[in-house]
């Protein structure tokens, strides 16, 4: 078993190495014998490249001893001895490397001056009396953390070796040969934002990791800024809630960071690295207000003690400010006044950095965020200095409110974003599970990336789990954008996992995550209860959901749906080695078993009311104990969770409250005493199915596509059913004109219909303008009419966006007339704004009934 332990992983790990560098366990012709009948190589370092290289080169003999027993040695001697040595250096810093480069046995001209960028390269003979070296050559100290952890992946430990449990391959020797060379990230900086962290993270660090310490500190930051190496991440945005100990208050997590060569960032809510959500940071009794007209004074003070402290290390500097934590800007400014402090704020901040860091402002990495009502202000006519990087964000859901126009994309600063993948917050909170799809993250990051925002990625990460998939997603993608195109990213988890588990579970695990990202796009586990929170009165509370019982099978298919994937992948966790049940439980078994139990608690529940309702006591009785049980199971699950591995993670999994959720408590159900209880049947009944007088579209059956230089596509991985049509590629193309039949369309055959009329509800994927000046619209037309035109103009907090956002779609219904006589008819939809989704369409002639979807 261990030796098919090695071999798996090993093949998993090729999947991104390059193919130039091989890693075996067998003795190969001109291979460097990294360990060798239980001899390790020797690794060299050189004191000047500092304490990051040094400690990656620890880590990295730790690897080796896991995979092969034998631990190698860490010299910073420049008395070079062995006969096989592992060099681990930067071009600049190592002695060894330097003299290799002079003597024209190194060629590290493809990295000089780079940016993060190795060389891997076993030379022979480079010095008297060693016959070969493994150089592992860095532009920088972060380029040679790159270039071991790339070994590390190839002999077979997984970056989230300790996060995530994944067990190291075994191999008594290993040899290594070959030459690569790192291409320059695609994303300068990525990184992640640990957020919201009440409910999981903070209690696990407290109680479990650090309880002398009792919060987020110094020691659990070392085993973030390692899994970010690890993953070729360069950036931490630290946990900021009022909660935790704010970062720079517990003084050893600045010099783990920088000892590990992880940039700081912070939120954008944190103007030059001030939590003002900390008391110890900023406490309104002791230095009045957070409010600059009126306190600017006492706010720059904390900034220059701030820089004082902290600008001697790699940072990168959020500009401007908001109000306290989460807040809009203080003082109830009209906008004419807000835009002018807005500017006197960052000039204000770029002075003082200059002085503080004793270089010009446009040398010093600065953000400006325009997150919530900062976006306002901004285009409002606020001036961002052009060497500021402007940080575009998606609307906390998924979806990128806006990019870079192209007059922004001349700037100087370029762009980046700041995505989700958690978020607490109205309509509704989503804490809990990672459910954004690959597809839907590709799509946004890729609109954002192709209109400039390639210096700057950070992903909202919550607790770090159970995200894991969804970051590995986020940092494969910063790291090598080409890698991928819409269709492969839809893989790239399975892939990922199956390297770990078995490329025999590949398209098992394939299945699985579809119907997984399926279910959860029709509606979040989280938004089950079908409340909103922050919201208006008659929104709150839990409630019966919409999913129907009685029409198209809805409930029960959902049921249905869940039931499988969730046995599906306890028949996998039951078939793996024991080494692997703990970290597949954590990736993807406590996901998707805790996602079903918590649609099987609600729609329980909600089939309780309606059996009793209708008189059946005996079936209400019984839908409530299942609601008891999916309740109780899912207790069962963070039990599970919170202890196994001897309670390594004990307090880091929970259903998160938020500050006013009511999803994760048991909804209302009524037992009749005396009534016994009888199992309701849930079998699917063809009889609710489609009736006359009403059509769902298949969309993947268009008739014909005129397309005119646009794409038209199918793109799978996204919609209530799993795929939808794209009209044109949103960054490359020019928009048309959707009221004419003359622009590129899709045309789709229907059939004869006996009305003179019907209704067409197009449903699309809920994006946003791609930037001021664009639009979402789409031509609808039913047999060469004049087109209709669909629109979309989501005003976030609004009751329709805060709609669509738990629904992950927007609809709009035309009616067209129609000659009942005609043997046939067309649907046609006319591409105006390039690259918008539609997701489902239903044709309505009198029979449509009601449901969630329909």
């Amino acid at each position: 078993m261990r030796k098919l332990l090695l071999q798996l992983l090993l093949a998993g790990s090729m999947l991104t190495a390059n193919a130039q560098i091989q890693m075996t366990d067998k003795v190969a012709d001109g291979g460097f014998a990294l360990v060798a009948k239980e001899q390790p190589a020797t690794i060299v370092v050189s004191k000047s490249d500092g304490p990051t290289v040094l400690k990656v080169a620890q880590l990295w003999a730790a690897d080796v001893e896991a995979v092969t027993g034998c631990r190698p040695k860490v010299s910073t001697s420049e008395k070079y001895g062995g006969r096989q040595l592992v060099v681990m250096g930067t071009v600049t810093g190592h002695a060894f490397i330097r003299d290799l480069s002079e003597r024209g046995l190194l060629d590290v001209t493809p990295i000089a001056g780079g940016w993060e960028q190795y060389i891997i390269k076993v030379v022979e003979h480079p010095a008297k009396n060693i016959d070969r070296a493994l150089v592992i050559a860095g532009s920088d100290r972060r380029g040679v953390a790159y270039g071991a952890f790339e070994l590390s992946r190839l002999m077979g430990v997984s970056p989230w070796a300790w996060w995530s449990d994944v067990p190291a391959a075994h191999s008594d020797q290993l040899f290594v040969r070959g030459e690569m060379v790192s291409k320059r990230p695609s994303v300068k900086y990525r990184g992640i934002f640990i957020n919201d962290e009440d409910w999981g993270l903070l209690p696990w660090a407290a109680k479990t990791f650090e309880p002398g310490l009792g919060d987020i500190g110094p020691r659990t930051y070392a085993k973030v800024c390692e899994l970010l190496l690890r993953l070729k991440a360069n950036m931490l945005a630290p946990a900021m809630h009022t909660c935790t100990g704010a970062f720079y208050y517990h003084k050893e997590s600045k010099l783990v960071a920088d000892t590990f060569g992880i940039i700081i960032t912070t939120s954008h809510c944190e103007p030059l690295l001030l939590n003002n959500a900390a008391p110890t940071e900023w406490d309104t009794k002791r230095d009045g207000e957070w409010n600059y007209k009126t306190n600017a004074a006492n706010i720059r003070q904390k900034w220059e003690q701030r820089l004082g402290e902290a600008s001697r290390f790699e940072n990168i500097y959020t500009l401007a400010m908001r109000g306290l934590h989460d807040e809009g800007l203080r003082g109830s400014l009209p906008m004419s006044e807000r835009v002018p402090l807005i500017e006197q704020v960052i000039s204000d901040q770029r002075q003082m950095l200059e002085r503080h860091k004793q270089q010009a402002a446009r040398q010093i990495p600065q953000i400006f965020v325009p997150y919530k009502e900062t976006m306002d202000i901004y285009e409002n006519g606020l001036r961002v200095p052009d060497d500021v990087t402007l940080v575009w964000v998606d609307d906390n859901y998924g979806y990128m409110k806006r990019v870079s126009s192209p007059d922004e994309q001349r700037r100087s600063g370029g762009a980046g974003v700041y995505y989700h993948l958690s978020y607490m917050g109205t309509p509704h909170d989503y804490l809990w599970l990672n459910s954004t799809p690959p597809v839907l993250m590709y799509e946004e990051l890729m609109k954002a990336y192709h209109t400039g925002a390639d210096r700057y990625w950070l992903l909202n990460v919550g607790d770090i789990k159970p995200m894991e998939l969804g970051m590995q997603t986020f940092f494969d993608l910063a790291w090598s954008v080409d890698d991928y195109d819409i269709r492969s990213i839809n893989r790239h988890q399975s892939r990922f996992l199956a390297s770990i588990f078995g490329q025999q579970y590949e398209r098992d695990l394939q299945w699985v995550l579809d119907e997984y990202y399926r279910l959860c796009w029709i509606r979040k586990p989280e938004y089950m209860g079908f409340e909103w929170e922050w919201s208006e009165p008659e929104r709150t509370g839990l409630r019966d959901t919409e999913f129907s019982f009685r029409n198209y099978n809805e409930a029960q298919r959902r049921l249905a749906d869940y039931q499988a994937i969730s046995d599906r992948i306890e028949a996998i966790g039951r078939d793996l080695a024991d080494a692997l049940r703990a970290p597949f439980f954590e990736m993807m078994g406590y996901q998707v078993k805790a996602s079903y139990q918590m649609n099987r608690k609600f729609l329980m529940a909600q089939l309780n009311h309606e059996q009793l309702a209708q008189g059946r006591r005996a079936e209400a009785n019984w839908a409530a104990r299942q609601m008891e049980q999916a309740y109780d199971s899912i207790l069962s699950l963070n039990r599970e969770f919170n202890t196994m591995l001897g309670g390594k993670w004990r307090g880091i999994m929970d259903v998160p409250p938020g500050i006013c959720a009511l999803y994760q408590n048991k909804p209302a159900v009524t037992y009749t005493e005396g009534a016994g209880e009888t199992p309701a049947d849930l079998s699917i009944d063809v009889r609710r199915e489609w009736v006359d007088g009403c059509m769902l579209l298949n969309l993947t059956d268009y008739q014909e596509c005129h397309a005119r230089h646009h794409q038209i596509r199918l793109v799978g991985g996204m919609g209530y059913d799993w795929q939808v049509l794209q009209l044109g590629d949103p960054v490359r193309e020019q928009p048309c004109d959707p009221t004419t039949l003359q622009s590129p369309r899709a045309d789709y055959a229907l059939p004869a219909i006996a009305a003179d009329s019907i209704a067409v509800t197009v449903y699309s994927v809920p994006f946003f303008p791609l930037y001021q000046g664009r639009s979402t619209d789409i031509g609808v037309s039913i047999d060469h009419q004049q087109p209709r035109v669909y629109r979309n103009e989501p005003v976030e907090w609004s009751p329709e966006w805060k709609e669509q956002v738990v629904r992950n779609g927007h609809s709009a219904t035309f009616r067209f007339p129609i000659d009942r006589h005609a043997p046939n008819h067309t649907l046609s939809f006319v591409l105006g704004d390039p690259g918008m989704m539609i997701q489902r369409v239903i044709i309505d002639w009198g029979g449509r009934k009601s449901g969630y979807l329909y």
